[in-house]
């Protein structure tokens, strides 16, 4: 039978297993997926130690909330898909029932969108989290414009270069926030057209600097906390900052500073949306086509070494490149 993973308590990789279990029969408006690989995110890290903001229920939970895969059978009442279709997956709200972290999972056909040609499997299996989050950010609600200054923190992460690469498809202009100098070189050939290092330079001054002390017109903050009132003193008056992280546990103040407009963004309103899906498949196919996007793949895993994907997650050390696991 086809292998899924499951974990019955909370804890460290160990308590994922692998188990078999019969494929699930679409209903209607469904479809089964046969996974080919997905991808491993920080949010199934939460999920497996029990730091998830949302409740997953245990025994027998499941992870997963991106991968590719083809078709493999259709509910009654399913349009506008076929057997055999390569896609990816757009959202698993449910990834605790029916995540991606399988060989088969059965899934709404308004969640899945066609796999854009010119992508290898491994780079499908990693490109819509990230890539999503980012258009979702500054497309749908920062409404970046050619020329746009945008500042990005947390460059170095998945959603900072694919927001890098998405701004560099617009036309605007990426400056990349990091905390090391070391990360300068590696960023400018990620696509940022500047890099603003804090443990040497001031983030205001230096977007004063490359900005033309104009300030930023967007601000992208993917990690928030205390450090936010640096980024909001960088941002021109009028400007936008989105809020659309949470890697800084600590509380964020409450904004001062210029008047701008403010935006907390999380991905789930705009995946679950099927007209924007739409959107971002577009956006996405052309950039792909174009070679304007690509997500950087650190290191692939078979889904016997499921663990030990998750433990070279938790050392920290794929520097914003994808954790990738074949299913097959």
């Amino acid at each position: 039978m086809p292998r899924v993973v499951v974990f019955d308590e909370f804890g460290g990789p160990e308590v994922m297993h692998v188990v078999e279990e019969p494929v699930v029969e679409p209903a209607a408006d469904e479809v089964r997926v046969r996974m080919e690989a997905f991808a491993v995110n920080p949010l199934d890290q939460m999920m497996r130690s029990g730091a998830s903001p949302a409740p997953v229920p245990l025994p027998h939970a499941r992870l997963g909330v991106e991968g590719t895969g083809v078709i493999d059978a259709l509910g009654p009442e399913t349009t506008g898909l076929k057997i055999g279709d390569p896609v990816i997956l757009t959202a698993v709200p449910d990834a605790s029932a029916r995540g991606s972290y399988a060989e088969y999972t059965t899934i709404p056909a308004s969640r899945v969108v066609a796999r854009p040609a010119g992508l290898g499997i491994t780079e499908a299996a990693a490109i819509w989290v990230a890539y999503s989050t980012a258009y979702g950010a500054l497309v749908e609600k920062a409404r970046i414009r050619p020329g746009d200054h945008v500042l990005i923190t947390a460059a170095s992460g998945a959603v900072g270069r694919a927001a890098m690469q998405i701004a560099n498809q617009i036309g605007a202009v990426p400056i990349a926030v990091t905390r090391h100098t070391a990360r300068k070189d590696e960023l400018l050939a990620a696509g940022a057209a500047a890099v603003v290092a804090t443990d040497h330079t001031d983030i205001a001054e230096a977007v004063d600097h490359h900005t033309g002390g104009t300030g930023a017109d967007i601000v992208l903050d993917l990690v928030m906390g205390p450090g936010q009132q640096d980024l909001l003193k960088a941002a021109r008056p009028g400007g936008t900052l989105v809020a659309a992280g949470f890697l800084d546990p600590r509380p964020t103040p409450f904004p001062g500073g210029p008047p701008l407009t403010i935006f907390s963004y999380r991905s789930f309103e705009h995946t679950l949306d099927a007209v924007v899906v739409k959107r971002m498949a577009a956006f996405l196919n052309a950039g792909v086509r174009l070679g304007a996007l690509r997500p950087a793949i650190d290191k692939v895993f078979s889904l016997d070494d499921v663990v030990e994907a998750h433990r070279h997650l938790e050392k920290g050390l794929h520097a914003g490149k994808k954790i990738v696991v074949t299913a097959f």
